[in-house]
């Protein structure tokens, strides 16, 4: 199987320290993926996958803030059937296409720990738009982030609450918190 191995984003380190996350030098590790902050500006600028079995040797360190996986970053491209042709040449298997209203439509694809969520038709180009960290306790995330997260709801998937981060919190990327899953 495919999985995830990195992520490179825009964001300074910084950033992601100030949101209880552990950095080290320019890299923070989220499961078996690990986050590569250039602070160089935008968003998520590339990605770097792996074959199961070459993952990390190490488990990953301990966020302040109970970050434990990426749960899904999503892909936005203005040709959904070209997109996925492109991933599935290379290795990927497209599991499930839903409709997302609005004319668009998502596509799922597993990488590993991590799904790949591509919807379309959205923007221009291809591009990276943002991603979901799977946390201990959500509450307590939110409590911690004040202001600079907005309201817990009710996520998509069953059984979990989810949380997304205000512009104000400083990063570039998208990002949300979601629950973990209830057993």
């Amino acid at each position: 199987m495919t999985e995830l191995a990195a992520l490179e984003l825009g964001d300074p380190p910084a950033a992601w320290e100030r949101l209880g996350f552990a950095v080290r030098e320019d890299r923070c590790r989220i499961g078996a993926a690990e986050l590569k902050l250039t602070g160089a500006g935008g968003g998520i600028s590339g990605w770097t996958l792996r074959r199961d079995g070459e993952g990390p040797a190490s488990p990953p360190p301990r966020h302040l803030n109970g970050a434990i996986k990426i749960d899904h970053v999503v892909l936005t491209t203005p040709d959904l059937e070209a997109t996925f042709a492109d991933l599935e040449g290379i290795g990927l298997e497209l599991r499930r296409v839903r409709e997302a209203g609005e004319g668009r439509r998502q596509g799922f694809f597993r990488i590993g720990e991590t799904l790949l969520e591509v919807v379309g038709p959205a923007g221009e180009t291809t591009a990276f738009w943002g991603l979901t960290i799977v946390v201990e306790d959500l509450d307590a995330v939110a409590q911690r982030l004040g202001e600079d997260i907005g309201s817990i709801r009710d996520a998509v998937q069953s059984g979990r609450r989810i949380a997304t981060l205000r512009p104000s919190a400083g990063l570039a990327v998208p990002l949300a918190f979601m629950s973990k899953r209830i057993q």
